[in-house]
C-alpha cells in the first residue's frame, strides 16, 4: 500500500514539472555573421526584430562580431509539454529542387521571397546553385507561392524576345563583362537593359545588334565581350529572358564611380551592388 502512494505521488510529481518546463524559442534558420552586418541590418534582411533577435540568442548588447552563428526566431512559440514539435518543424518550410536553368534569383521571385532570404534559409554565401540541389524555402514566403509559380509558368513558356543560342551566349558574355562581380540582380539588370532596348524603337531591335551598336558598350570595344560567360551570367541572361526585370524597365546601366554627365542626368529606376539603372 505505501509502495502505491509513492508511486502515485511521484506520477503527481512528474505532472506539475512538466506544466512548470519553460517555453523555448521557435527557430526558422541559422544566420551567419558576415563583416559589415549589424543587428539592424539582419533585421532587415530577416524580417524579424531586434529583440526578438536579441533574446533569442540571449544578447545583452548590440556587439556582432563575423563568423557568429545567429538563431532566427519564427516568432512562434511552444512547450516541452505541448504537442510534438515535428509537424511545426514540417511547416517552418517547404523544399524546392532545383531544375536545369534555374537560378537563385528566379526561385526567390517565384515563392514571393527577397533573394537575401532565400539565401540565408540556406547559407549560402553566392547565388550559384546546380541541378538537383534541394533549397529551403522559408514558410512565411510561401503563402502566395502557388499563383505566383502559375504566373511564372505562363510566362516562361518562350522568351520575351526571340533569342537564338548565339544570342543568349553573347548576352550572358556581356553580363560577365559589365557586372561579373556585382549581385544577382545586378547582373539580370544588365541583361534587362539589352532586353529593354530590343523592345524599345530607340534602339536596333535584335540583342546582338543592341550589344554591337557603336559606342554603347565598353567591353565591345576593349575585347571583354570575347570573354567566356559565367555560369552565373549565363542564369541572368535566361531569367531577364523569361521575363524578370529588376530595374523597373531601365535602358541604361553603369557603375557608381561614372562621371559620364549624361547618365548621370538620368533618372534612376534601380540600384544594386555598384550598379546604377536609370530610365531616359
Amino acid at each position: 500500500m505505501k509502495m502505491f502512494v509513492r508511486f502515485r505521488r511521484a506520477i503527481v510529481l512528474m505532472c506539475l514539472l512538466g506544466m512548470l518546463l519553460p517555453t523555448t524559442a521557435v527557430f526558422a534558420y541559422n544566420y551567419t555573421v558576415v563583416s559589415g552586418d549589424s543587428l539592424y541590418s539582419i533585421s532587415e534582411k530577416t524580417g524579424v526584430g531586434i529583440e526578438k533577435i536579441k533574446a533569442a540568442n540571449s544578447l545583452s548588447g548590440d556587439l556582432l562580431h563575423p563568423g557568429q552563428v545567429l538563431n532566427i526566431p519564427d516568432g512562434k512559440s511552444t512547450t516541452a509539454a505541448s504537442k510534438p514539435a515535428a509537424p511545426q518543424a514540417k511547416d517552418a518550410s517547404a523544399t524546392y529542387t532545383v531544375k536545369p536553368g534555374d537560378s537563385l534569383y528566379v526561385i526567390a521571385q517565384k515563392y514571393n521571397l527577397r533573394l537575401e532570404v532565400l539565401m540565408l534559409a540556406n547559407s549560402l554565401s553566392g547565388t550559384l546553385i546546380y541541378p538537383g540541389q534541394q533549397l529551403i524555402v522559408p514558410i512565411a514566403a510561401t503563402r502566395s507561392a502557388t499563383p505566383m509559380a502559375v504566373e511564372v509558368s505562363r510566362s516562361a513558356k518562350r522568351p520575351v524576345i526571340p533569342c537564338t543560342d548565339e544570342d543568349l551566349d553573347l548576352l550572358a558574355r556581356l553580363v560577365t563583362a559589365e557586372a561579373g562581380g556585382e549581385p544577382m540582380e545586378a547582373q539580370v539588370g544588365v541583361a534587362a537593359v539589352v532586353i529593354n532596348r530590343v523592345q524599345s524603337n530607340l534602339f536596333p531591335d535584335t540583342i546582338r545588334d543592341v550589344i554591337y551598336a557603336p559606342n554603347q558598350f565598353s567591353p565591345v570595344r576593349n575585347g571583354w565581350i570575347n570573354r567566356p560567360a559565367t555560369e552565373t551570367a549565363i542564369q541572368a541572361a535566361k531569367a531577364a529572358l523569361y521575363g524578370s526585370d529588376p530595374t523597373n524597365g531601365a535602358l541604361y546601366f553603369f557603375d557608381n564611380s561614372t562621371k559620364n554627365s549624361f547618365l548621370r542626368s538620368l533618372p534612376v529606376s534601380a540600384n544594386y551592388g555598384h550598379m546604377i539603372y536609370a530610365k531616359r
